[in-house]
């Protein structure tokens, strides 16, 4: 059985503006300044596991020139454009059905694109547990990263048993995001694992569980088949994809379907879905601030992210708790207790 990565590159990334923005999203930028962008160090994490050459990106049409530029070695055939976004339960069934197609003993991992993984050996252990396990049997695995502390801005996964790190636990249930109180209780628990997103499964298992359990997505898969691969397939896609329920994957397939497992998993793990995010990860001065750009001084600053790779030479001084972030003409100061209000502040026209 061949492995395939499903990579999802749809998102805007929004809560990380103005470093990421609608026509250049997160996952496209060099977010920690080592010269790859997020989608890159995804391509490159999975190597070890599967080539290039059974790599497929599920994006936007309108990112699809940047994908190539970043992935020249890619296969063209398999940077997977939607017309339009209709969430994570069709980009998957259409990457799923079209990898079925050419390659019906796939066993196949659906990642996203943007976040980060500090220790990529002990990722890439905790992949192949998971892939050795769904190669012959109907299990569905995802990763559950181990909580470092009660975060609100993740779903949880429930494992039935936790033994240790290393083991593979049954899931008991998925969970929504909690406020403060229940994820301080999810903590505390210890069966309690963040939700990364990633998961993993042979190609007829998880085709069969979105006819089990999204057939109105599985009915408009089975009338794309037909033009899978052929020339019709871009007019196709455009006319049936609009037509899928808008539901995420975990909706969809996870909390319904049976034999789903957990591999805790604790390898320095982020979705970078906020400044705050980023700000822990970073390695931080002697005053708790992380900063990314070329040449960035701090006089009597704390606890401050600055991400400022087009200037050239940034100074500041006095802040504390701030964000302060350009990107393309656009300036963000912002104190870092109001970072929830980021998005808002990217669409305003005042």
């Amino acid at each position: 059985m061949e492995n395939h990565i499903v990579i999802m590159a749809g998102g805007i990334g929004s809560r990380l503006w103005p470093m990421s923005t609608p026509e250049y999203p997160k996952q496209f930028v060099d977010v920690i300044g080592c010269g790859k962008s997020l989608i890159q160090l995804t391509v490159e994490r999975f190597l070890p596991l599967c080539p290039i050459q059974h790599m497929w990106v599920v994006t936007s049409e309108r990112y699809t020139d940047i994908v190539k530029e970043q992935l020249p070695e890619l296969p063209e055939s398999q940077i997977l454009a939607e017309p339009e976004a209709r969430n994570t339960a069709p980009c998957i069934a259409y990457a799923c059905w079209k990898i079925k197609k050419e390659h019906p003993h796939a066993n196949i991992v659906v990642t996203p694109s943007d976040a980060l993984v500090i220790n990529t050996t002990e990722f890439a252990r905790c992949i192949a547990m998971a892939l050795n396990k769904t190669a012959d049997s109907n299990a569905i695995v995802t990763l559950g990263i181990k909580p470092s502390r009660p975060e609100t801005g993740y779903g949880y996964i429930a494992a039935k048993v936790y033994t240790d790190a290393s083991g593979m636990c049954e899931v008991e249930a998925f969970k929504e995001k909690p406020d403060k109180e229940t994820a301080q209780r999810y903590v505390k628990a210890g069966n309690f694992f963040w939700n990364a997103g990633i998961f993993v499964w042979n190609v007829e298992t998880i085709t069969t569980a979105i006819r089990d359990y999204a057939p109105q997505i599985a009915e408009v898969m089975d009338r794309l088949e037909q033009a899978l691969f052929t020339k019709r397939e871009h007019e196709e896609l455009k006319r049936l994809f609009p037509m899928c329920e808008k539901i995420s994957i975990d909706y969809a397939v996870m909390e319904q379907a049976e034999n789903i497992f957990v591999v805790p998993a604790e390898f320095g793990w982020s979705d970078l879905g906020s400044w705050g995010a980023l700000h822990t990860l970073l390695p931080q001065d002697h005053n708790g601030n992380a900063k990314v750009g070329t040449q960035i001084e701090l006089h009597n600053c704390r606890n401050c992210m600055v991400h400022t790779t087009e200037e050239k030479r940034v100074v500041l001084e006095g802040l504390e708790n701030y964000i302060v972030t350009e990107r393309k003409g656009q300036l963000l100061v912002c104190r870092m207790s109001e970072e929830q209000r980021i998005k808002e502040f990217s669409t305003s026209k005042k």
